[in-house]
């Protein structure tokens, strides 16, 4: 029998016992199933990364946080510098909507030094750029029609563009010469135009189509028409069994593009975005197009110049607000607005567009999200250059960090959706993730480089859970095959 001393002893501990278990957060079997998920999760995308031919040799940097709380559910090489393709364009979208904010527009004027009697201006007329990316042909048809409804038919003077709101540096430091005929390689300038709605400023469009008649030359149509630009066709129209060898490529530093190859009768037209040598000159030519249009004539040159500054204004065009400009800036992963943006960061916040001063301006704003910037290497605002470097944990956590900014909705809208076909809507995701567990759940940025691809972004999985995720693959022997990787990668972590 228990002793009287001893159950009293008993029912005391035991008292103890329970009060101490009141104490105790209701949080056990929170942590043991997390715990199972990324022990499942883990093994599952290690099976992955072991049993990939193509990562042999490669640098695979993964890091998955939960969304809510941003704490790392799994990581992989995710502090190890690498080069982040395109999702460079995350942190500059980010510091473009933080600095100039979402309803930014960036600003074209007509001014001029003289006066207008009677019809003739006696003066310049200047066109100055601030940078808009979105500047179409029609908005300088437009211009030039406002200035025939002002009275003027004539000018006594020059047509001068001016584009001294940036610096004369055109390209990023680290742009390769060969990519400078491409359209994600056109220089930058404070005064230039794009040719269709996707606003790739600084190239036009060309659409080549089969002659009618084989071995006959291919038929050109150029978006919009330059006087000053010379195009050599050396391509033919081949039978229908040939094969489609063609080929659109500019001379280095020239205003001389070359077609050539074979392009078999029954092809669709081929759509090229070539860039243009020089930007300023290419928006002075076409404006000087639409004054002729307009029955508005001059005596003068068309050249480069500076305003003056007690010029007079004559009329304005706004772009697009930023918020608006961000959705081909990061659907279809437009170089040349990242790179503008960067210059409009510099003079906004130093007085000066350049690139030098601008990624200055987004370091800046990158380690004002808890992100140690003395780690990385910025070179470029769209990550074009494979010495940009920064580690899967920085994207992830920035992802995290920006979450609580009142612009988010915005930057998280213009990110490629995965599997919705439309061009501004999926972007560059439109074609993957299409099955059921990641069709419409994935919002990320996409990347490719020569030798490396990237993927980083957010993901709502199967049961409702969110993820953000950064998967940043260098050293590829084919960076096609990353993408094939990547997919798997998310489609693994949809089901969690």
């Amino acid at each position: 029998m228990v002793s009287l001393k001893k159950a009293i002893f008993m029912i005391v501990l035991l008292s103890v016992f329970l009060l101490e278990c009141r104490n105790i957060p209701d949080i056990p079997r929170v942590f043991a199933d997390k715990n199972e998920i990324s022990a499942s999760l883990s093994g599952e995308i290690e099976t992955i990364i072991n049993s990939e031919p193509h990562l042999n040799g490669s640098i695979a940097g993964i890091s998955i946080r939960n969304q809510k709380t941003g704490d790392i559910v799994y990581e992989h090489m995710s502090n190890i510098r690498l080069a982040p393709a395109s999702n460079m364009k995350l942190f500059t979208a980010a510091a473009a909507l933080n600095v100039l904010g979402e309803d930014y527009r960036f600003i074209t004027e007509i001014y001029t030094d003289g006066q207008i009697t009677k019809g003739t201006l006696k003066g310049n007329l200047y066109i100055k750029g601030n940078g808009d990316t979105s500047l179409l042909p029609e908005d300088l048809e437009k211009m030039a029609k406002e200035l025939k409804d002002k009275g003027i038919s004539s000018i006594e003077g020059d047509i001068i563009a001016d584009d001294s709101w940036y610096d004369s540096i055109p390209y990023s430091i680290d742009l390769a010469w060969s990519d400078e005929s491409s359209y994600y390689g056109a220089p930058i300038s404070a005064l230039t135009l794009s040719p269709t709605k996707e606003y790739d400023a600084g190239t036009i469009l060309l659409e080549v189509e089969p002659s009618k008649n084989i071995g006959k030359k291919v038929e050109i149509k150029s978006r919009p028409k330059l006087t000053g630009l010379t195009i050599i066709n050396k391509a033919k129209t081949v039978s229908s069994d040939g094969k489609n060898t063609l080929r659109i490529t500019r001379k280095h530093h020239l205003k001389t593009i070359i077609i050539e190859g074979n392009l078999p009768i029954n092809s669709a037209p081929k759509k090229e975005w070539i860039s243009v040598d020089d930007p300023t000159s290419y928006v002075l030519d076409v404006f000087q197009q639409s004054l002729s249009k307009e029955g508005i004539t001059w005596t003068g040159k068309g050249e480069k110049g500076k305003t003056p500054l007690l010029a007079s204004l004559l009329t304005t065009h706004s772009s697009i607000p930023l918020s608006e400009l961000l959705v081909p800036f990061m659907k279809l992963s437009n170089n040349t607005i990242a790179e503008t943006l960067v210059k409009e960061l510099g003079v906004v916040k130093k007085n000066e567009g350049s690139f030098k001063l601008g990624l200055e301006v987004l370091e800046k704003e990158i380690s004002s999200y808890s992100i140690d910037t003395s780690h990385m290497l910025i070179r470029d605002g769209s990550g074009v250059s494979p010495i940009d470097l920064v580690t899967a944990n920085d994207v992830s956590q920035f992802l995290f960090e920006i979450q609580r900014e009142k612009w988010f909705p915005i930057l998280y809208a213009s990110l490629p959706i995965s599997g919705e076909p439309e061009r501004f809507i999926g972007g560059t995701l439109r074609n993957r993730l299409t099955g059921d567990s990641t069709k419409g759940k994935v919002y990320a940025k996409t990347g490719t480089l020569s030798a490396v691809s990237s993927l980083s972004g957010y993901i709502e999985t199967n049961n409702g859970n969110q993820y953000i995720f950064s998967i940043l693959l260098n050293h590829l022997m084919d960076e096609e095959k990353g993408k094939i990787i990547e997919d798997k990668l998310v489609e693994t972590l949809a089901k969690y």
